[in-house]
């Protein structure tokens, strides 16, 4: 049995977005467990975790944000699929190798079918990470987006959130961390997915991601580096330049996302008025109005 969980914190988003996805992936014996959130995201995951591994029956946890909608009808198949080689612990549809801080993003992804939906605008869809180029999915990576993922039996039952990161920040990559440590696998897959933002912004916070890229620097110390130093005024001051530049780069994303969201409606307009007959009809008027345009400027 797959049993599917999330942590509300806007009912309305998980009506709207997660819930829809749910119902058209899951089997008829299916679990679900959606419950508001209690404390940080690391708290809540655990409780979802705990009340998981108390099924007996359970094969996979799919753990998903409320504004994350699964599209396809087959995706427990999917994951069945993904998880067959024991040696799996989580997998989900986007992730990243070659991951140095919790902007994971920076890394090489891979990615499934997996979009953007936004309601800035006027509204639309893009692919996700479209402002970077993905691999295709299925690969063994470092980390996993932590919007969806899929735990195995084993890691429902071995691995928890570690609830000192009391921002959020950071919480996936120290999962999948722990996991490969354990000398598991963490994969990508192709499970189609959409992801639905008012804004196409990576960061909505910029101060508090900062606060998170310090704190998490601080416990992931010698897991992606070498061993932290002693620490120090100047170590603190390095820890908040680095984060200061992981959000700037990706501001930067984010402006590039916005402009393809920009470009996305003017270029389906362009597209059907070319393509309409009215376009076609006239088309010998266009021409011929231009060589006299021409002919004009040569003879001035």
């Amino acid at each position: 049995m797959i049993l599917f969980a999330s942590a509300m914190t806007d009912p309305e988003a998980y009506r709207r977005y997660a819930r829809p996805g749910i119902r058209l992936a899951a089997e008829p014996d299916s679990v679900i467990h959606a419950f508001a959130a209690v404390g940080s995201v690391c708290r809540s995951y655990n409780m979802l975790l705990d009340r998981a591994a108390l099924e007996s029956d359970v094969e996979a946890l799919v753990l998903l944000q409320q504004d994350v909608e699964i599209l396809d009808r087959g995706f427990c198949d999917e994951v069945r699929r993904a998880l067959e080689d024991p040696d799996v612990a989580v997998v989900g549809p986007v992730g990243a190798r070659d991951v140095k801080t919790i902007a994971w993003w920076d890394g090489e992804i891979s990615a499934g079918p997996v979009v953007q939906r936004y309601q800035a605008f006027g509204s639309g869809e893009i692919p996700a990470f479209s402002w970077k180029g993905t691999a295709p999915a299925p690969a063994e990576v470092d980390v996993l987006d932590g919007r969806l993922m899929v735990l195995s039996r084993w890691a429902l039952e071995t691995l928890r959130f570690d609830e000192s990161l009391q921002l959020g920040h950071g919480y996936e990559l120290d999962l999948c961390l722990k996991a490969r440590a354990a000398g598991r696998k963490v994969m990508t897959a192709d499970l189609p997915v959409a992801y639905h933002t008012r804004t196409l912004r990576v960061l909505n916070d910029y101060d508090l991601w900062i606060e998170g890229h310090i704190q998490a620097a601080e416990r992931f110390a010698g897991r992606l580096e070498e061993p932290a130093l002693p620490q120090a005024a100047w170590m603190e001051r390095a820890r908040r330049a680095e984060a200061e530049r992981e959000a700037a780069r990706t501001l930067a994303y984010s402006a590039e996302h916005e402009v393809d969201a920009e470009l996305a409606p003017l270029e389906r307009a362009l597209e059907e008025l070319t393509g309409s007959t009215s376009w076609r009809v006239t088309g010998p008027l266009r021409r011929l109005n231009q060589w006299r345009a021409q002919r004009r400027g040569s003879n001035g």
